[in-house]
């Protein structure tokens, strides 16, 4: 699949980090109709581009504003045999909260191993190392 592929569903998410006592803790949101704890994510709206994508439906999904840094990897998979490309940037949390609601019902701030070992896809969890990479800690 390449990154023009028009048949291709685009989507944009982030790795949501805030400082902590502890260290660095990553938000991780739990959506009911697919019964996983993913990252941020979601699809594009028509006309609108990556970025604008994951600031938009971090808030949408965590109640929070954040600002985007550095990118990180894109996944590629297929969903429903329809290929899927979902574009990640690091991401600080800054003002809001979360409040559930249909599309996320819970939201938890993890360190992160136990958000590693928490998401349930395992092609998310290489994003998390990315993310410490980019922050220069773990």
């Amino acid at each position: 699949m390449t990154t023009g592929d028009s048949a291709a569903v685009r989507a944009a998410g982030v790795v949501l980090w805030r400082t902590a006592p502890a260290g660095v803790e990553i938000a991780l949101v739990h959506r009911p109709r697919y019964d996983d704890w993913s990252l941020p994510k979601g699809k594009l709206k028509r006309g609108e581009d990556f970025a604008a994508a994951a600031v938009r439906e971090t808030r949408e999904e965590t109640g929070l504003d954040c600002e985007l840094g550095a990118a990180l990897s894109s996944t590629r998979y297929l969903v429903d045999g329809r290929p899927k490309e979902v574009r990640y940037w690091a991401a600080r949390a800054r003002e809001g909260g979360f409040v559930a609601n249909e599309e996320v019902d819970e939201m938890v701030w993890l360190a992160p191993a136990p958000a590693r070992d928490r998401l349930t896809h395992d092609r998310d969890r290489p994003l998390v190392d990315e993310l410490l990479a980019v922050l220069g800690v773990g």
